[in-house]
């Protein structure tokens, strides 16, 4: 019985590089990650960033900022215990507790919300500089965007969201934008906007009430304001912990393919000229002749000298 016959060369499926599914000839790109055929997981010759250190230092900056702001919108309910326990002891100083607190949990929300834009910031221009190396990826806005994008006035209510979404289509491999970019901006927008009218809303509110407080209205104002401030923060707290518990996975999502692409494009040794890179289909090189060699029994032959006339000496 015959061993079957091996395939041609030519219609062994060639397997992406990127993702590493076979290909068609059909398509010219990978069906899958949509990297042209014959296209290598990252374009030699171009820098590529890592961003799985950074975009975790990012992530835990972002989900310390929303829980201490978390902690200040949630500060009037410590007013109101106080403005109560200032009314029964008649003491007006006790509110001050309220204001104490209240710039105690503000600072260190500042502190992390500035730090965390710092480093979102890097994390966006090194992923938005990566997707530059990726064969089939679709770039939309310049690297520079990925800076000035979060700085410009007016351009930041638009452009970040842009420029993320096309990280997270040309990471993920997807051809439209995921639906996690589009919850976590406008639970941002939401955050962003509410938050300063509702602490605009709030500073207005506090500046009416008495200085000094004497009788029960005075103190009863003081409760009525921490009550209606509790439930205005409320809006911007909830758009708070959303964007950021979103924010949070897509910095995870996009950093992991990120890296695993880098990976499969760094060869494991280095290979020497001329041997093929795994997932390519190298043809097969025609094999050259021995030469003639002689045989290791057969003593080399003695030049022949030929007879000279006059016979030996003496002759």
């Amino acid at each position: 019985m015959r061993a079957p016959l091996a395939a041609p060369p030519w219609t062994v499926p060639m397997l992406c590089q990127t993702c590493g599914d076979a290909t068609s000839p059909s398509f010219d790109e990978c069906q899958n990650c949509y990297t042209p055929l014959g296209q290598p997981a990252v374009t030699p010759g171009l820098a590529t960033h890592a961003v799985r250190g950074i975009g975790l230092a990012a992530s835990i900056a972002v989900g310390v900022a929303a829980a201490f702001y978390l902690l200040s919108a949630l500060a009037p309910v410590a007013g109101m215990v106080l403005a109560r326990q200032a009314e029964r002891d008649g003491d007006s100083e006790v509110l001050l507790g309220a204001l104490l607190l209240e710039a105690a949990l503000t600072l260190p929300f500042v502190v992390a919300y500035l730090a965390a834009a710092v480093l979102v910031i890097i994390w966006t221009w090194r992923a938005r500089k990566n997707i530059d190396a990726f064969p089939g990826a679709l770039p939309v806005l310049g690297q520079g965007w990925a800076i000035a994008g979060w700085l410009v006035p007016f351009a930041n209510f638009v452009v970040p969201v842009r420029v993320v979404a096309n990280i997270a289509r040309d990471s993920l491999w997807r051809r439209s934008t995921p639906w996690l970019v589009v919850v976590w901006w406008a639970a941002w927008l939401v955050f962003s906007v509410g938050e300063r009218l509702f602490t605009r809303k709030n500073d207005l509110e506090y500046a009416r009430l008495p200085e000094t407080a004497v009788d029960h209205e005075d103190f009863q104002a003081y409760v009525d304001y921490y009550q209606g401030s509790l439930g205005r923060n409320a809006v911007p707290a909830i758009a708070c912990v959303v964007a950021a518990a979103s924010f949070i996975v897509l910095i995870r999502k996009i950093s992991a393919a990120q890296q695993d692409r880098i990976a499969r494009a760094t060869p494991a040794w280095p290979y020497a000229p001329g041997t093929p890179v795994p997932g390519t289909f190298a043809p097969p090189q025609p094999v050259a002749a021995a030469a003639p060699q002689a045989s290791a029994d057969t003593p080399p032959a003695s030049p022949q000298v030929p007879p000279v006339a006059g016979g030996t000496i003496g002759a």
